[in-house]
C-alpha cells in the first residue's frame, strides 16, 4: 500500500513539471512571433526600427525609401553645384590673371618688349589687387611708364588679350613724333601734344627742329612746346595747303617766340612769329614767294613777321 501510493504521489509533480515547461515555451513562442506595443508594424523582428516613421534604419517602406533618395539627390546635386561654381571661379581667376604681361605695339619698328614688360612688372607688384585683367588701371599704368623711363608710350590699350595661362598681352600705343628736335648733343623726337622723347619706334620725321636758343628740357616736356609746336604744326599745314613742303624748321638764338622755315625749292628760309596767326604769315609768305621768283630775286631771307607787309634782305 505504501508503494502504491508513493508512485501515486510522484505522478502528479512530473505532469506539473511538464505542463509547466510546455506553459514556458508556449510564452517564449507567442513573445517570439506577436508584435510588441510602441514596435514597426512591418513586421520587423530588429529592436532597431521603432516605429514606421524611421527614416534611416535598415528596413524601410517604400515611401519612406523614395524620400530618402530625394533628399540624398538634392545633397548630391547641392555638392556638385559648388564644387563646380569652385572650377569655374577658379578657371576664370587664371583666366583674367596677369601674372606675365606682354607688351605688343602696331608700329613699322618692332620695339623692345623686354624693356616694357619688365617695367609693367614692376607696377603690378606695387598694385597687387590690378592682377586680374578687368581691374587694371591703364591709365594709371601708362602714366607709370612715362614716368620711369619710357616716355614714348601714348597709351595702353584698355582691352587686353588672354595670351596663355596666366598671360595677358598689353597693346601699347607709341608716340609719333612729328618734328625732329635737336638742343645740343641730343636729338628729341617730338609730337604733336609737345612731348619729347627719345625713342622713335616710326619713320624719321620729315621736319626737323634745328634749336639755335638753347631751350632745355624738362622732364620729357618742351619748354613752351604747346604753343611753340602748335605753331609749327599749323605753319606746315597751311604751306602745305598753299603747295609748299616745309623740310625744316629753325629756331634762331636769342628769341623764343621767332621760327625760320625753310621749303622745298624755296633757296632762301622765310621768318615768322610765333604770337601771329600761321595761317595769315603762310598766305604773306606765299605771295611774297612769287613776287620774287616773278621777278628773279634771290634774297638771303623773307621776313613776314609783320602783318601785311613782307620784308626781305
Amino acid at each position: 500500500m505504501k508503494l502504491f501510493r508513493s508512485k501515486q504521489s510522484a505522478s502528479p509533480a512530473r505532469r506539473r513539471s511538464s505542463s509547466r515547461a510546455a506553459t514556458n515555451g508556449d510564452q517564449e513562442l507567442e513573445q517570439r512571433y506577436n508584435f510588441r506595443r510602441n514596435r514597426t508594424l512591418t513586421g520587423s523582428l530588429s529592436s532597431d526600427v521603432v516605429s514606421a516613421n524611421v527614416h534611416n534604419m535598415e528596413l524601410r517602406s517604400p515611401r519612406v525609401h523614395g524620400h530618402d533618395l530625394r533628399s540624398h539627390r538634392r545633397r548630391l546635386m547641392t555638392v556638385l553645384m559648388l564644387v563646380l561654381g569652385a572650377m569655374g571661379l577658379l578657371g576664370f581667376l587664371i583666366y583674367q590673371s596677369v601674372a606675365s604681361p606682354r607688351a605688343v605695339a602696331s608700329t613699322p619698328i618692332p620695339i623692345d618688349a623686354a624693356r616694357y614688360e619688365k617695367e609693367m612688372n614692376e607696377y603690378f607688384a606695387g598694385h597687387i589687387f590690378q592682377r586680374l585683367r578687368t581691374t587694371v588701371d591703364t591709365r594709371a599704368m601708362t602714366a607709370y611708364l612715362q614716368e620711369n623711363g619710357a616716355p614714348e608710350v601714348a597709351s595702353i590699350d584698355s582691352t587686353s588679350q588672354f595670351a596663355g595661362i596666366g598671360q595677358s598681352r598689353f597693346t601699347l600705343t607709341m608716340r609719333q613724333p612729328v618734328v625732329m628736335w635737336r638742343t645740343g648733343q641730343q636729338v628729341f623726337y617730338v609730337d604733336g601734344l609737345g612731348n619729347a622723347f627719345e625713342r622713335n619706334y616710326y619713320p624719321e620725321p620729315s621736319v626737323e627742329v634745328v634749336d639755335q636758343t638753347g631751350i632745355e628740357t624738362s622732364g620729357n616736356q618742351v619748354l613752351a612746346s604747346n604753343r611753340l609746336l602748335g605753331f609749327i604744326g599749323k605753319i606746315i599745314g597751311r604751306m602745305k595747303g598753299q603747295g609748299y613742303t616745309v623740310n625744316k624748321v629753325i629756331l634762331p638764338a636769342n628769341t623764343t617766340r621767332q621760327v625760320e622755315v625753310q621749303l622745298d625749292g624755296v633757296a632762301y628760309p622765310i621768318k615768322c612769329n610765333v604770337d601771329r596767326s600761321a595761317g595769315e604769315q603762310a598766305e604773306d609768305a606765299v605771295r611774297a614767294i612769287k613776287h620774287l621768283s616773278a621777278n628773279g630775286a634771290t634774297p638771303q631771307y623773307l621776313d613776314v613777321r609783320v602783318s601785311g607787309k613782307a620784308y626781305y634782305l
